[in-house]
């Protein structure tokens, strides 16, 4: 793989004054497999640090300052879509929410692995998280084969609404799933975002669905035996959801499922 170094900077307005005075470098993946006669590379851009700067800001300096080939994705600019997750510097991360002062002045930005490539820095993560989805059935199962609409909603423990909504927030960015070892070598891996949708829907007590039902959908090697513990999913969580905990419980009782 060669680096193409190019050496530009912004035309016309930077945004501010420079957060510290200093030069920011981007080093960033480029290939577009749609192309046949792209190569995967590394292109050079150099921008001015402004207060504030996000990586998210700066890459959208960079495509309509400098190149508006360049390809990565975004919508929210709020950490909620996880549209934007890339890995930095070598970590699994969300550009909206890292800042060029905390990573720079040397960054190196690539596409996040085992996802579809789509281009640069833009991967498929939606085609993996629905076929994933499908496979776990991640809905929930209601007790009732026919929902009753003008049934007022049943009440829930807050307690245990609340531990329902803190495993809810994840956003599918697909970071755990990038920075997870097994994910890499076994292409089948539901990986953490999986794990802790089955540990959201099992709290549900509107899923009718028991131990055995989700032993049979993640009680091998590709769901939650398959994890080997390096934990690589609960430190880059861009959302710190406690997915080593999950993981550690959904294994304890799918092991106690199997042993029945």
């Amino acid at each position: 793989m060669t680096e193409h170094k190019i050496n530009v900077v912004p035309r016309g307005g930077n945004g501010g004054q420079a957060a510290s005075g200093q030069k920011l470098k981007f080093h960033i993946m480029r290939f577009n497999p749609a192309d046949p006669e792209s190569r995967p590379h590394l292109q050079t851009y150099e921008l001015e640090q402004t207060a504030g700067m996000t990586l998210f800001i700066a890459l959208n300096e960079i495509r309509e300052n400098l190149d508006p080939s360049l390809q990565f994705d975004f919508v929210c600019r709020a950490g909620i879509c996880g549209s934007c997750a890339m890995v930095i510097n070598g970590r699994p991360g969300l550009a909206c929410r890292t800042l060029a002062q905390d990573v720079g002045p040397e960054i190196t930005l690539a596409p996040l692995p085992v996802f579809e490539l789509i281009g640069d820095l833009s991967v498929n993560t939606g085609k993996w998280m629905r076929a994933m989805s499908e496979r776990l059935q991640a809905w929930c199962h209601l007790q009732e084969q026919q929902a009753d609409l003008t049934r007022l909603e049943e009440r829930m423990d807050p307690e245990l609404a609340e531990q329902i909504f803190e495993l809810d927030r994840c956003i599918e960015c697909g970071c755990c799933v990038a920075g997870c070892g097994t994910a890499r070598m076994r292409e089948d891996f539901i990986g953490a975002v999986g794990i802790n949708k089955i540990a959201r829907f099992r709290l549900d007590p509107r899923d009718a669905r028991t131990d055995a039902d989700y032993y049979d959908v993640i009680g091998d090697d590709d769901g939650v035996f398959g994890c080997m513990s390096l934990l690589g999913c609960h430190d880059v969580c861009p959302k710190d959801l406690p997915l080593q905990t999950q993981i550690a419980f959904i294994r304890r009782k799918m092991a106690a499922q199997g042993f029945k």
